[in-house]
């Protein structure tokens, strides 16, 4: 019974939500000049939230992972660059129309990334800067929607240029700088030239990390990647001063201009100052998580946002000059998501490192248990939501409170090979945990004492997925090695073997358990009947990469897929077809959940972000 899902028909699902931040991008994080709005990329979507509401919107519309991010100085447009691969011919840069939250236009003549992107101050022109594959900054007409000018970025002995920004007050001058070079560059509109000229830095050489240019236009400072700040004068292109004489450790990533002349900051080490414009002394500093990669003001400066690598945002206060986390999310991979039972309102999802315990309703983090070095693969809550079980790389398995995060007890030496899958009876007196050597054990949990009932070995590679029927009799495993076997949980023996050629990431017992449907490597979705493990259909579940994570409805009517594709798929379970398709991941997803009452759909990808989908 082979077949392919009528794709075309599909709705979108809504996005309602994204907990996630990509804080690599340098100056990503913009405060939008109204003052109500965040902006900020995650993967392929550039994402605009109310600070006041924390309601999001979402801009899709690139291919791939959004590199630069730029607000124009009246709020009207919004650019984004992207990263992509050479010798793909893609549209890399898209200009936004912010009021509309839509597209207005996509404009290539880069090849690969897009390192920068800078709007004049009246809207006129937006200049983009390519990656070092390409090298060349082009100024590109607002209102026409077409290139005007462009040049090679920098002079041949020159290094790489990363940086572009724009004048305060005139539309035909900006500057780039990079490694080893700062140039000031003047648009000569009627012979369509952009001319520059280098500015001279005497024996200092720097690889410039940060650019901010004065309101007046007369001066200019750059922080460098070895900790100093230099200030040039636009005029004669001449450095007036540099400093400070102790340097900031791991350079100056981020620069912030006030209206007193003083400037903040923001370092590579996670150091935010409050430094004299005359001395570069620093008056008053705080120390963040992460190196700094964004400070934007939020209007005139009585309070900023910090962006770090770390994926965090704070809202600083300049008065009191003391940092809030607002804003937090994995920087690792996401490697499993559970929801606990009979609540939407909670969910746990695990990374390297750290078990993150999240509040829907607000989207934000209730709770982090930190093991340092470690990575987490599985993650499970008792039924009775007394505890969280983990499955943890060191084979090991912990259970930790639900409120507090505090240890309950560990299992040492549970699995030799990292502890890969992990499942609770219902009655919670059992937990059931897979192994990467293959074995699947069964542990008797008691008031204070933990027992290994069972050893179940035939898989010869990694458990991926376990889970248990309603009455905690049976259980099924899904492995790598091509088999999920059907196991009664009660004379530890073996029922039924399922087989094929695929390496099996994930598997779900229809609620009514007659049947069983399974996916993997081999991109398709089997139906299995569970009393003599025979195959009953075969669905082609993804057009590209492996499937990494299914779930099905209470009822049974629908489930969702995920995997490599970076799609979020639902399909009808009698009919076998895709009825909803969401788009917003740009990483590969590797679990996804429905919550209780058919809410909403999380999903969790290879790239750090989680995703809420509204349920249909």
């Amino acid at each position: 019974a082979m077949a392919t899902p009528a794709v075309q028909d599909a709705e979108r699902l809504e996005l309602r939500a994204a907990i996630g931040f990509n804080g690599h991008v340098p100056s990503g994080l913009i405060c939008h000049p109204n003052n109500k709005h965040l902006l900020y990329p995650l993967g392929c979507t550039v994402i605009i939230e109310d600070l006041a509401s924390k309601k999001q919107e979402f801009l899709h519309g690139h291919t791939n992972n959004v590199s630069c991010v730029v607000v124009s100085r009246s709020g009207i447009y919004v650019a984004s660059g992207q990263v992509t691969f050479m010798g793909f011919k893609v549209d890399n840069i898209i200009l936004w129309d912010f009021q509309k939250r839509e597209l207005l236009a996509r404009l290539s003549l880069h090849k690969g990334k897009i390192e920068a992107l800078a709007f004049s101050p009246n809207d006129l022109y937006l200049v983009s800067l390519g990656g070092r594959d390409d090298g060349s900054v082009v100024v590109w007409s607002v209102s026409k929607r077409e290139a005007v000018c462009g040049s090679p970025a920098s002079a041949r002995n020159a290094g790489n240029v990363t940086i572009v920004e724009c004048s305060g007050c005139r539309d035909e001058m900006f500057v780039t700088a990079g490694s080893e070079t700062i140039r000031v560059w003047e648009l000569d509109l009627p012979n369509r030239k952009i001319r520059p000229t280098e500015c001279q830095t005497g024996q200092l050489r720097r690889v410039i990390t940060s650019l901010k240019i004065t309101d007046d236009d007369n001066y200019f400072y750059a922080g460098t990647s070895t900790g100093d700040i230099l200030k040039v004068n636009t005029n004669n292109k001449l450095m007036t001063a540099f400093g400070p004489q102790k340097r900031f450790s791991l350079g100056v990533t981020a620069l912030l201009l006030l209206t007193t002349g003083d400037l903040i900051v923001g370092t590579g080490g996670g150091t935010v100052a409050l430094c004299k414009g005359s001395n570069y002394k620093a008056m008053k500093s705080i120390q963040v998580q992460g190196g700094v990669t964004s400070l934007t003001r939020r209007g005139q400066g009585h309070q900023f946002f910090i962006g770090t690598k770390a994926c965090q945002i704070y809202r600083v206060n300049y008065t009191a000059f003391k940092e809030e986390l607002i804003t937090t999310c994995h920087t690792e991979a996401v490697h499993d998501i559970v929801l606990p039972s009979g609540t939407s309102d909670l969910f746990a999802t695990c990374s390297k490192d750290d078990i993150r315990v999240w509040h829907t309703p607000d989207n934000r983090e209730l709770l982090r248990i930190v093991i340092p070095n470690m990575t987490c693969y599985a993650i499970t809550f008792m039924r009775d939501g007394k505890s969280i079980l983990s499955a943890w790389n060191d084979g090991k398995i912990r259970a930790f409170m639900p409120e507090s995060g505090r240890e309950m007890y560990v299992i040492n030496n549970a699995h030799s090979l990292g502890v890969t899958a992990i499942a609770a009876t219902n009655d919670c007196k059992q937990i059931v945990s897979g192994g990467g050597e293959g074995q699947v054990r069964v542990w008797a949990i008691g008031e204070k004492t933990r027992k290994l009932e069972g050893v179940l070995k035939e898989h010869i590679s990694a458990v991926s997925c376990i889970k248990i029927t309603k009455n905690d009799k049976e259980c099924v495993t899904a492995s790598l090695d091509g088999t999920c076997i059907i196991w009664d949980i009660v004379r530890f023996v073996r029922r039924q073997m399922l087989l094929a050629n695929t390496l099996f990431k994930c598997v779900c017992y229809h609620p009514e358990e007659y049947q069983l449907i399974t996916s993997g490597t081999d991109r398709r979705i089997a139906y299995w009947e569970v009393y003599d493990g025979s195959e009953i259909r075969d669905l082609e579940g993804s057009l590209s990469g492996s499937i990494n994570g299914m779930d099905i409805t209470a009822d049974g009517a629908h489930f969702v897929t995920g995997g490599d594709d970076h799609l979020v798929k639902m399909w009808a379970y009698n009919e076998g077809t895709v009825t909803h398709i969401g788009v917003g991941h740009s990483g590969n997803i590797t679990r996804l959940k429905i919550c209780p009452g058919n809410k909403y759909i999380v999903s969790v990808s290879a790239d750090g972000a989680i995703l809420l989908w509204k349920y249909p």
